[in-house]
């Protein structure tokens, strides 16, 4: 019975580890999927820029700033995520106050 268990632990395990490189690339893939913003440079988007309306309505907003260690947005300002950046604008004319690039 000994013999039996140890053949059954270690084709379960043998199993389990030939099987993980494919759980681990399901799982790279579907991060990936999620994970859409890739990081682009734009050196224009500093404090007093206007972004333009394709930029400002491809980003998406920032609900939950606080998880992203993002500061609090003054009145009437929004954190958006687009490009691999936050960018902290203003709703109505998205004036740049700040952007920041994504860790």
């Amino acid at each position: 019975m000994n013999r039996f268990c140890r053949a059954a632990v270690f084709s379960t395990l043998s199993l389990a580890l030939l099987g993980a490189p494919s759980l681990v690339r399901a799982q790279d893939d579907h991060h990936d999927a999620d994970h859409h913003d890739t990081y682009v440079k734009h050196d224009e988007w500093k404090k007093g820029y206007h972004m333009k309306q394709e930029d400002w309505s491809r980003a998406q907003p920032v609900g939950d700033w606080k998880a992203h260690h993002l500061r609090t947005p003054p009145r009437g300002y929004e954190w958006r995520s687009v490009d691999g950046n936050y960018v902290l604008a203003d709703i109505n004319t998205g004036v740049v106050n700040m952007a920041i690039a994504i860790p």
